[in-house]
């Protein structure tokens, strides 16, 4: 499997089927004298924004922490044993209800889609 090929932005859905958004980072451990192993994968703005450079990746992690709280400056993992099958989409054996994963869309939702007149 080419991980970066195959893996990276590729859809990512719960044990419902529920998409919970796109893969956009990879968390590989570091070992010594084997190759390194994946151990989790990352969703959300923040890591997005680290594929551009460091700079964006800092300057998202602090605007996440200021509007939703110190616990939203860190991007969303899930661990890579989760994984329940790999195909079209990339689905985990998670239930995103139980996650902070949708907590930037409820904010939004709540905050400024909400007072919007007629929304």
């Amino acid at each position: 499997m080419k991980l970066l090929r195959d893996l990276l932005d590729k859809q990512v859905v719960d044990r419902e089927q529920v998409k919970i958004g796109k893969i956009d980072g990879l968390v590989a451990e570091l070992r010594q004298g084997k190759p390194p192993r994946i151990i989790a994968i990352e969703l959300g703005s923040i890591t997005l924004a680290r594929r551009l450079g460091a700079g964006p990746g800092r300057w998202m992690a602090r605007l996440a922490a200021k509007l939703g709280g110190k616990r939203h400056g860190e991007p969303h993992r899930i661990a890579w044993h989760k994984v329940r099958d790999i195909g079209t989409d990339i689905e985990f054996d998670v239930d995103v209800r139980q996650t902070s994963i949708f907590a930037w869309q409820d904010w939004l939702r709540d905050h400024v889609i909400g007072r919007i007149p007629g929304a």
